[in-house]
């Protein structure tokens, strides 16, 4: 479904899709960095965790790419006409995230080689653990106001790759400080069902601000208060 703004002017609306353009290229920018450190840290300390941390990155690259693709339209029509195709290949980008981390998680569960500490892991884990949070809330905010799914559904990917920040920070302290080497794959494959649900959802374009059917559009209402989900009246962002 093509995800439908209620109540903003066409001024609004272009602010909000630079803002997204963006925030879209911070993203790719520091998922870049991101991806060359972590394989690059990854690969000198044998740790699979860190270089799956990496590729995840690659993927993250991907999916802001797609919706990058979608907003360097200027005409709101052909935005919205490529709305279905970037839902898909974020859903997708979901799918190989979750494929990749539970065959990682147990691959180092059966037991591959134990990793060494690597402080330069630990330092970019804890880096995007800071930042990609304010990163994914501000996609959102800006996304559930356009009535964008793409974009709200890329905050989520963004907001996943904190989960798997903390996850890969606990896993390499813990593993640095006592050995417990098993932490860290447990997690992932939690966050590996997690990718899969959303994957889901961003395939069936749910998680956006589109119009319910049985509640009336209600136009002129640029300032609507919203729901406890964030969605103006007549959405159904939780569906």
């Amino acid at each position: 479904m093509t995800a439908i703004s209620l109540g903003s002017s066409p001024a609004r609306r272009d602010v909000l899709a630079r803002r997204i353009r963006l925030l879209v290229a911070a993203t790719i920018t520091y998922n870049v960095i991101e991806a060359v450190v972590a394989i690059t840290a990854g690969t000198m300390a044998s740790s699979t965790a860190l270089i799956g941390f990496g590729l995840d990155s690659v993927i993250e690259v991907s999916s802001a790419a797609a919706v990058a693709w979608q907003f360097s339209a200027r005409d709101h029509a052909v935005r919205d006409a490529r709305e279905k195709t970037t839902l898909r290949i974020i859903a997708v980008s979901f799918f190989a995230l979750a494929a990749y981390v539970t065959f990682d998680a147990v691959r180092a569960l059966v037991g591959t080689g134990e990793a060494d500490r690597s402080i330069p892991g630990i330092v970019i884990a804890a880096l995007s653990l800071a930042i990609m949070p304010f990163l994914s809330a501000a996609q959102r905010r800006a996304g559930r106001e356009l009535g964008s799914a793409s974009a709200v559904a890329d905050s989520k990917q963004t907001l996943l790759c904190t989960y798997l920040s903390a996850v890969l920070l606990a896993g390499l302290v813990l593993n640095a400080a006592l050995g417990w080497s098993w932490a860290d794959p447990i997690a992932a494959l939690a966050i590996a069902a997690i990718a899969v649900k959303e994957g889901r959802d961003a395939w069936q374009g749910k998680g956006c601000c589109a119009p319910s059917a049985h509640v009336p559009e209600r136009a002129g209402t640029a300032a609507a208060e919203t729901d406890a989900c964030g969605c103006k009246p007549g959405c159904s962002c939780c569906a």
